[in-house]
Formats: C-alpha cells, structure tokens, sequence
C-alpha cells in the first residue's frame, strides 16, 4: 500500500501522472503488479491525500524483481522522478489479507469508501484474527481487510464500502442488532492502541469504484 501526500496545487496534476505510472507498471509487468484500489482521501487526513493498493501474486520473490525493475527501467524511472515533484512524501507498506477476508475484487458501484486503519498491542493480532473471523459475519460491505509485514507493525486496515455517510451511519448501527457483533467489539477493541478513519473516493482509473 502506497500512502501519497501531494501538494494541493498539483493534487489534480499528480492523478494524472499516476495513472499514467500505473499503466505504465502493469503493462510493464505483464499484469504481475495489480492495481488493486486507488484513492482520493475526502476526509480524515489531508484532502489531498491518495491511497494506492497493488497486489503481487507471487510472493516476495516477485516483488523485488518488480521494485529492480521500477528503479531501472528508464520510463519507469522518468515517471517516478516526475511524480515526486507534486508530493510533499509518500509511506508505503507490505501487507497480507487476512485468510477469512476475501481478497478484494474489482467492482464499480460508484461508491465511497472508508479505511480503517488500527495499532495494536504487540502479541494481540491473533485475537484480533479471531475475534474479527466471526465479526465479519455480522457486517455488510466489506472490501477487504490487511495486517501490515514491513512498514508500520501490529498494523490493521480494513476496507469498507458505503453509498453516501447515511449508509454509513446506517449500516454501523444495524451491526449493533445483529447477536454476535458486540463480542466481536468487546474481544478487540482492548487491543487498539490507535485508531484512524479515512473516508475516500476512488479515483477514475481505480478497479474498485
């Protein structure tokens, strides 16, 4: 997962470019780098903020031949380089699905989308596992849910998708009248340390829309 900040002058000029890098990549590839998501981020952090998911199917061993190539292609390089000019930073980290969460898939629904991103307590990420393999019974619209392996550790994101806020909110509280739902909460929610909520808007060339 790529976590892009760019530069509110040229966050339109920035999508753009990254379109293009990520054509770019997967033809480059042969479809072996999936774009699996890409994001505008409305509310939670910066509004110019974007959130990139790719997906390597192969292991690791894929995917260090896939960032050699990024760093010596020569078109590859070029687009990079100018990327990086409309970006105040950018954070990245490798991520696994969680075996009971479908892996996510493309879909245009014209939807919006809400990251929910948690810190946990070192030593707890099983309980989350287990607590969340019933939970997630008991919720709608669910995209997909990530533990992170490099990058930001004891890290947890899941993915929903909602038509507007009033679904939302709608959805959220009818989780609460399902049995089941508060054990779910009540197993988890003791191992957050920190909790952050983005709500995003796929960008045009995303699968997931």
């Amino acid at each position: 997962m790529h976590h892009h900040d760019a530069k509110p002058e040229f966050a339109d000029d920035y999508i753009g470019k990254y379109e293009k890098y990520s054509n770019e990549l997967i033809a480059k590839t042969n479809g072996k780098a999936e774009l699996v998501g890409s994001f505008r981020v409305e509310v939670g952090s910066h509004h110019d903020d974007f959130i990139h998911i790719w997906r390597y199917h192969d292991g690791y061993k894929q995917v260090s031949d896939i960032h050699k190539q990024i760093k010596t292609d020569d078109q590859l390089v070029k687009l990079n380089k100018d990327l990086a000019k409309d970006l105040v930073k950018r954070e990245s980290q490798f991520m696994m699905s969680f075996s009971f969460w479908d892996h996510p898939k493309p879909q245009k629904l014209n939807s919006f989308y809400e990251m929910r991103s948690y810190v946990l307590k070192p030593g707890t990420m099983i309980d989350w596992a287990n607590g969340w393999s019933k939970g997630i019974k008991h919720r709608d619209n669910a995209v997909a849910g990530f533990f992170s392996q490099i990058g930001q550790l004891y890290t947890v994101h899941h993915i929903w998708r909602y038509e507007d806020l009033q679904a939302r909110k709608d959805v959220r509280e009818n989780a609460w009248r399902r049995p089941g739902w508060d054990e779910c909460v009540a197993i988890t929610v003791p191992n957050i340390v920190y909790l952050h909520s983005r709500w995003m808007s796929p960008n045009s060339f995303s699968p997931i829309s």
